[in-house]
């Protein structure tokens, strides 16, 4: 073992005497445990750079002492007597108890292709030239932007070259890449979805932006009301907005890119779930219709798990520069070896097949959820598209969304609320035990009674 010991800060006129104080510390402040072995009197001498005599001395004096004791083929330990037995483990925060997960951010965390990732990444591992582990390129691996480029023109219809990819940490760290290259172009006001992920605000505001609400319907965003807005740059969800669940129309698909066009405008596409649709194939990105005025983003964190911590950029031509070299200074580029074990799920086809696994297991639970809603509470509207990994619930309209989703809380189910004046529930049904989904409802539907309870009291 290491024994980590500084001679020169330690008491003493010797270096006998030295060492015994600084052994009788870490023993008695717990950095050294009852019957923990001690490296041999040569390997701590080599390692102090001291003779072995004064490691023998060392040892002798603290075994006199009670704080060693010495065995024959056993080395030297700690005493018992004078030692912790343990080191001491930090208190672990009190989560919070959930019987019933219905986040809607959540894919199948127990679904992960395990078996096809570890071997991708032993492949990696074994395969990969030593000169490829150092420091990340700024822009990404070329094997996972190559990957990427055929792999979203094939299923999202995205027009995006290798070298107008970028692969980031997530969408966080894409928006926010996006966001500083465009203020640093002088945009100032950026309009969002209302209601819309936090996300999209946090990080423009945090590069120094003024996010601008431009309301959400059943159609998505409102093209009419963003056309009143002076703003730079739009960030839209088109395929699947969330909270509503809202798919833009034909028409306002038109009409935003107009919008964009006729200004010299961009559009920044939010993709976080679209692979998901049930009632019939995914609508293709805006991208893949104006490359040279939509940015186009994307991640693997509802494909196959956030901690893959992987997502990525499609940008027009003229941003390559701004966005790398705000890219160069994040610190925040992705584990090449993540990367390329990405990419060879992708060019050996299982991605696809882990991506067809995923639908029929999610349309299964959706149906499973929309039935159990419709028996145990039939009062309740769904509403929003067939697609992703939640379900929007209209609440009758005398309920308070907040004390519906403290009720939940308190009976141990983890949900979203949508935030608008017109109460609703936005249920995720994607990382929850098919068994658990009736149930699950059930409680639900006695939360809601929890809330009409005190709205009547009230």
């Amino acid at each position: 073992m290491d024994l980590h010991i500084d001679l020169g800060r330690a008491p003493g006129r010797s270096l006998r005497a030295r060492l015994e104080h600084a052994l009788r510390d870490a023993i008695r402040g717990g950095r050294l445990v009852a019957d923990e072995r001690l490296p041999s009197t040569r390997e701590l001498a080599t390692e102090l750079g001291v003779s072995r005599g004064v490691v023998v001395d060392a040892y002798s004096q603290l075994a006199a002492e009670g704080y060693l004791h010495t065995a024959r083929g056993g080395g030297t330990r700690v005493a018992p007597a004078v030692a912790p037995a343990s080191r001491p483990t930090p208190t672990p925060a009190r989560a919070p108890r959930i019987r019933y997960d219905l986040s809607p951010f959540r894919p199948a965390l127990g679904q992960i292709p395990r078996r096809t990732l570890s071997a991708a990444l032993a492949r990696v591992l074994r395969e990969t030239p030593d000169e490829r582990l150092g420091l990340p390129d700024p822009d990404g691996t070329l094997e996972l932007r190559t990957a990427l480029s055929a792999y979203l023109g094939r299923v999202r219809g995205v027009q995006a070259a290798p070298e107008q990819l970028v692969i980031t940490s997530g969408t966080r760290h894409s928006l926010s890449l996006i966001w500083r290259a465009l203020a640093g172009r002088g945009a100032q006001r950026i309009a969002i979805e209302a209601p819309g992920w936090s996300g999209v605000a946090e990080t423009a505001t945090a590069a120094g932006l003024r996010p601008v609400s431009v309301p959400v319907d059943d159609e998505g965003l409102r093209v009419d009301d963003l056309r009143s807005e002076a703003v730079d740059a739009v960030a839209v969800a088109p395929a699947h907005q969330y909270p509503s669940g809202a798919v833009l129309s034909p028409e306002r698909r038109t009409a935003i890119l107009d919008w964009a066009r006729g200004g010299r405008r961009l559009v920044i596409e939010d993709d976080f779930d679209a692979e998901y649709r049930y009632d019939h194939h995914p609508i293709g990105s805006l991208q893949g219709l104006a490359p040279e005025h939509v940015i186009y983003a994307g991640s693997s964190s509802k494909t196959v798990a956030p901690s893959l911590r992987l997502g990525w950029i499609a940008f027009p031509t003229h941003l390559r520069e701004a966005i790398l070299s705000f890219q160069e200074t994040a610190g925040t580029i992705p584990s090449p070896i993540v990367q390329l074990a990405f990419a060879d799920l992708i060019e050996r086809g299982e991605l696809d097949r882990h991506l067809r696994r995923q639908r029929r297991r999610y349309r299964q639970q959706r149906a499973s959820l929309l039935g159990a809603l419709a028996t145990q509470l039939p009062e309740l509207t769904v509403r929003g598209a067939a697609a992703g990994l939640y379900a929007v619930v209209e609440l009758p309209h005398e309920l308070d969304e907040a004390a519906v989703l403290a009720a939940a809380d308190a009976r141990g189910i983890a949900l979203e609320g949508r935030g608008t004046a017109a109460p609703a529930l936005v249920l995720g049904y994607a990382d929850i035990d098919a068994a658990a989904i009736k149930p699950a409802v059930s409680e639900l539907a006695a939360s809601i009674d929890d809330a009409r309870r005190q709205v009547g009291r009230g």
